[in-house]
């Protein structure tokens, strides 16, 4: 059997990915926005281009609730969840952007999802 050695890349090379798109969800708008900034600051810090953070169309659920079940159908009560999504995107990621955002703690009500365009 033949063995394939690999070759070490250098961590200031760019990536294979042309975009990186993250998108962030979360239900408090000033978490999602000051989490989306600090990942803007990580990437200007490692000298990759960002596009972003834009703000996605906020997600509305409403519920209706009656008060008493079997007495008063009339009288209810509303409650309503608020979904922000916010998008950012890098373009021509560099492999140390992409080392400090997997380092990078975030809080626990925000939703992260990457993914990887062309390349």
């Amino acid at each position: 059997m033949a063995v394939k050695t690999k070759s070490k890349s250098n961590t200031n090379a760019t990536s294979t990915a042309s975009k990186v798109r993250i998108r962030l969800k979360s239900y408090d708008s000033r978490q999602i926005d000051s989490v989306a900034k600090h990942i803007a600051d990580i990437i200007k810090q490692t000298g990759a281009e960002i596009s972003g953070p834009f703000p996605l169309p906020t997600r509305l659920r409403r519920y209706c609730v009656n008060s008493s079940t079997h007495v008063d159908k009339r009288s209810g009560e509303h409650f309503e969840i608020r979904v922000h999504n916010r998008l950012i995107e890098i373009i021509n990621p560099l492999d140390e952007t992409m080392v400090a955002l997997q380092r990078m703690d975030l809080p626990a009500g925000v939703g992260v999802k990457v993914q990887v365009i062309g390349g």
